[in-house]
């Protein structure tokens, strides 16, 4: 997931006037050789499987098939200690599917050693970074649900230090991580490699279990409802966003992935002394506030009861999604050794034991059983959580791969069951608990001739739209790249404070120090605050043969900083910092400066400007010192400009054109516009009015005698 401070888009997720080339698959392996027969049936329960034969030879390394009716199968094998076993051979396992044993005819033992990692960590900066690292064997992935509105904020503070650090210095630079909480959209979710930055979110985690406070618009539409709604919405979100984290991460790819659920449990049962008529009056209306025992009645037993029972099937819906996605469920109760489940404020005269009981060993189970049925752990009752974080990395570090070619091959779209045993005894084996079948639609479309994939350029511009800010969020970014002084490239840096609420603090400057690979300092300086002069520490460091900086070299106003690098690889710092110059966050990028002097035709990278009237478009496309607008999500009541200059070799012009695609990269529109013949700059009115809501990109395109460039831009309109 991308850092979830500081959201830099534009041109690190498009290569200046590059093209994309599609890498194709390569063909299908041969089948692996047929291992010794199956077992006749499962064994009886409780009694050892059979010993394998000694004289059995150790079976080839063999490659895995693709096919519709190949079933993977990924197991977990530890010995009574909790410790990973990790030298069973083909032989030693046996399978069964809704009862029919299996014959295995693929077998791969992954081994993860975080310490013997020796490829480098790839940066996770697009769609498509994150879908081919997520493919790889060696690489684990780790998504944390931060459940706010099931846990407590003191818990919460006790849990995110354990979080942080297991972050910080158990995984692995390749290991891929990612957060959500009930309320992110599932598009801002992404596994990233950036761990200090994870870390840093992990510790700004904060509890608000009964806390009814809104925090934005959605929260306070129903902060004044009935404190029983309010839960059963929280609820609602919460299990709701489960499942969209389950489905996100099963897309990736089809081995193991682990979903660490930090909840003190869920329960639909609200205890009559903490129900108010309004949740932001605690006991309004309510006569049970007073009476500790309130809860103890056969009534509320009942209501306990089928409450329970409700929440079980809905338990139900999500660790069945979660073994379809082959997604296990490790459940982290912050509360550590939990003895009673209400706090002694919540409720007038508190909640008696009895009911305090039910409750505890209500949110316990909760856990538990969706830790039991996806093959995860529920770490619960623990006050060493940074044990329970080393044990999941275990399981993630150490699994069998099996295949089998289902015997009976079903095509009904319902669940079949898998049941994994090893042939040597005292062992603990977690295996997958089964797989949806196709039905006759599923099977149709996936032996349907495969269609080419979309453009590899339009995905990465799709995912640079900037969504809109997220929860630790303190700035939006946006860089540029066009042609500099003296064959160096010029850098445009805009940002600004993310959304007002999302943060306790507010950033009011940025800092900036830019250096080569080797250390040579390119720039160093501060965006000042709005409506400020510029800061008089914004020097260009370049070095004594540089230019003397001018104003275009330092900020225009506000929140732009402009500087020169040379072409290459460059190392950009970035810290915010709010009114006080107190370091609120900060972020490391590398990126790659072209060289906007060769021969070949180039565009710069498009800008961004938006207009909410007509005379106001005008005034943009005739102001050169326009601030670009960084959120790519606009109305359709508003008006787009996009701004570009093209390149050719000595003083061609190229001839460029503009257009409206979407999502897929076909062609909705033409763009007329009127280019600059002299200097090549581009202004691109975009009408939103005619769009319906969507996603769609901007392609530029250039043509001269140095070749053809091409750029995209990728916005969304909403209603």
């Amino acid at each position: 997931m991308p850092p979830r401070y500081l959201v830099l888009s534009g041109l690190l997720a498009i290569a200046v006037g590059s093209a994309s080339v599609a890498a194709r698959q390569a063909p299908a392996p041969a089948p692996a050789p047929k291992q010794p027969q199956q077992p006749a049936s499962p064994p009886a329960q409780g009694q050892p499987a059979a010993e394998p034969a000694t004289d059995q030879a150790p079976p080839p390394q063999p490659t895995f098939r693709a096919g519709i009716n190949l079933i993977r199968v990924d197991c977990i094998v530890t010995d009574k200690k909790g410790q990973s076993v990790t030298d069973l051979q083909q032989g030693d396992f046996q399978v069964w599917e809704d009862g029919a044993p299996q014959e295995v005819t693929s077998f791969k033992l992954f081994k993860i050693d975080a310490l013997n990692q020796t490829t480098p960590a790839r940066p996770i900066r697009t769609t498509f970074d994150e879908e081919s690292e997520a493919q790889r064997p060696d690489v684990r992935l780790f998504s944390f649900f931060l459940d706010d509105y099931h846990v407590r904020r003191g818990n919460a503070m006790r849990s995110r230090i354990a979080l942080a650090n297991f972050v910080r210095n158990e995984v692995a630079p390749q290991d891929m991580v990612s957060i959500m909480y009930p309320l992110e959209p599932l598009d801002a979710v992404v596994l990233s490699r950036d761990h200090e930055n994870l870390a840093r979110a992990l510790d700004r985690f904060d509890g608000r279990k009964y806390d009814y406070t809104p925090r934005n618009q959605y929260e306070d539409e129903y902060a004044s409802y009935p404190t029983q709604t309010i839960e059963a919405i929280r609820l609602d979100v919460s299990l709701s966003a489960i499942k969209g984290l389950i489905i996100r991460l099963g897309g990736l790819r089809e081995g193991k992935k682990a979903l660490v659920l930090v909840s003190e449990g869920y329960s639909n049962y609200i205890p009559p002394q903490m129900q108010s008529m309004n949740g932001q009056v605690r006991g309004q209306g309510n006569a049970a506030y007073n009476d500790p025992f309130a809860g103890d009645g056969q009534q509320q037993q009942t209501l306990r009861f089928f409450g329970e029972a409700e929440m079980m099937g809905r338990l139900k819906d999500i660790y069945d999604l979660a073994n379809r996605y082959n997604v296990s469920i490790y459940a982290l109760d912050p509360r550590g050794l939990a003895a009673f489940e209400q706090d002694i404020d919540e409720g007038g005269a508190g909640i008696s034991l009895t009911t305090d009981k039910e409750m505890l060993r209500m949110t316990l189970t909760s856990l538990q059983v969706l830790a039991d049925n996806t093959d995860g752990r529920a770490i619960v009752n623990k006050n060493d959580l940074a044990a329970g974080m080393r044990q999941i990395l275990r399981d993630q570090s150490a699994y069998y791969l099996l295949g089998y070619n289902s015997s009976k091959a079903p095509v009904d779209g319902r669940f079949h069951e898998i049941k994994v045993k090893v042939k040597r005894p005292g062992l603990d084996v977690r295996a997958r608990k089964g797989y949806v079948a196709f039905n006759p639609e599923d099977l149709k479309k996936a032996l349907a001739p495969s269609k080419d994939d979309r453009p590899k350029d339009v995905d990465l511009a799709l995912a640079s739209i900037v969504t809109p800010a997220a929860r630790g969020d303190f700035i939006h970014s946006w860089m540029g790249m066009s042609r500099g002084s003296n064959g160096k490239t010029k850098i445009t840096y805009v940002w600004e404070p993310a959304t007002p609420g999302t943060a306790h603090q507010t950033a009011s400057r940025v800092q900036l120090t830019v250096i080569g690979p080797d250390g040579t300092p390119f720039f160093r300086g501060s965006s000042p605050q709005p409506g400020s002069a510029p800061s008089a520490g914004m020097v260009d460091i370049s070095g004594p043969s540089a230019p003397a900086p001018s104003a275009a070299a330092v900020a225009r106003a506000g929140r732009v900083v402009t500087f020169e690098v040379p072409p290459g690889p460059v190392q950009m710092k970035v810290r915010v910092q709010d009114a006080g110059d107190m370091e609120l966050d900060s972020d490391s990028r590398q990126f790659f400066a072209p060289d906007l002097t060769t021969p070949d035709v180039r565009l710069s990278t498009p800008a961004v400007f938006r207009a909410r009237t007509g005379p106001e478009a005008e005034k943009i496309l005739n102001d050169p010192g326009a601030v670009p607008a960084i959120a790519r999500e606009f109305r359709r009541t508003e008006r787009l400009v996009v701004r570009a200059q093209a390149y050719g070799p000595g003083t061609e012009v190229p001839d460029v054109t503009a257009r409206v695609l979407n999502r897929s990269g076909d062609k909705v529109e033409d763009l007329p516009f009127t280019p600059d013949l002299a200097t090549g700059l581009v202004n691109v009115p975009v009408p939103l009015a005619n769009l319906a809501p969507g996603e769609y990109l901007v392609e530029l395109k250039a043509k001269g005698k140095g070749g053809e460039a091409k750029q995209l831009v990728a916005f969304r309109v909403t209603s």
